[in-house]
């Protein structure tokens, strides 16, 4: 159910404080795909260096760029980048000049516009600090597909169960 008082004036998207960085390991689980909700991946998965990546250390690397859906003082999602060219590389690999997006929104905030929101600011955000393009990973059967499509992420190659998307900016 949607919180009644849930309303666009009500949200703010802000750049993360230092203090709330912890918060993106529940939305790095958050983020993960749960294709059967009945028997969800258990949570261990985001102590696999492959996804841990995403977030370790984050805020401490120059290409580190997070906002927050901020509703009434409570993040309520998050959108975030950074260059994961070390190893293990992330997902959405493609260079060593290309930030990796991941995003989130808790599960009762999702399907209401939010996410467009969060990554149409940092697509922004990106823009002004000069980056040429982004990219993510995204399995195939996650609904998030549409609406990375919608914002102009093509996909460059077939992974199997998963699509690499880019975005020129």
């Amino acid at each position: 159910m949607l919180p009644i008082e849930l309303d666009e004036d009500s949200i703010q998207i802000r750049t993360i404080a230092n203090e709330e960085i912890p918060v993106l390991e529940d939305m790095l689980y958050e983020a993960i795909f749960q294709e059967d909700e009945a028997n969800p991946i258990s949570r261990e998965v985001i102590e696999l260096p492959e996804v841990k990546i995403f977030i370790e250390d984050f805020g401490q690397k120059k290409h580190d760029h997070c906002f927050v859906a901020d509703w009434k003082g409570k993040i309520i999602g998050a959108v975030w980048v950074r260059l994961l060219n070390g190893t293990p590389k992330g997902f959405g690999y493609i260079d060593e000049e290309t930030p990796e997006f991941a995003i989130s929104l808790f599960k009762e905030y999702r399907h209401m516009g939010l996410g467009t929101s969060l990554m149409k600011r940092m697509v922004e955000h990106l823009k002004e600090k000069g980056y040429q393009q982004t990219s993510l990973s995204v399995q195939k059967k996650n609904y998030a597909l549409k609406l990375y499509q919608k914002l102009g992420f093509e996909i460059i190659k077939d992974k199997g169960e998963d699509y690499l998307m880019l975005l020129k900016l």
